[in-house]
């Protein structure tokens, strides 16, 4: 299906994730993230760099386990910890949320 994100026409899934990650502009993540009542602020683009780093080096989204890990690596033990992610993006399953904004498709075992 598609919908107009940010004045572009996107095909996104059912669960409203793009169907191409390369259609992904930071005025998408905006307005994906107004959806979500989330205001992005720099802390929270410093997370969807991130995820957005970690698909392009293995190609896929990480579960929530494989991204806090991956953040404390890339960002340290702050920015790893799932409550601090969670305050950021929400309660729910944080690598969905993420993914979401990030343009990248639901992370695996993700309901």
């Amino acid at each position: 299906m598609n919908v107009v994100l940010a004045g572009h026409n996107i095909a996104i899934d059912e669960d409203g994730y793009l169907l191409d990650y390369k259609d992904w502009t930071p005025d998408i993540a905006r307005a994906l993230a107004q959806q979500q009542a989330v205001t992005l602020n720099e802390a929270h683009w410093e997370i969807i760099n991130a995820i957005r780093d970690f698909y392009n080096q293995y190609q896929r989204s990480p579960t929530t386990r494989v991204l806090l890990k991956y953040l404390t690596q890339q960002l340290g033990t702050q920015k790893g910890s799932s409550i601090y992610v969670m305050q950021l993006f929400g309660s729910g399953t944080p690598a969905k949320s993420i993914a979401k904004l990030a343009g990248l498709p639901k992370p695996p075992n993700c309901i």
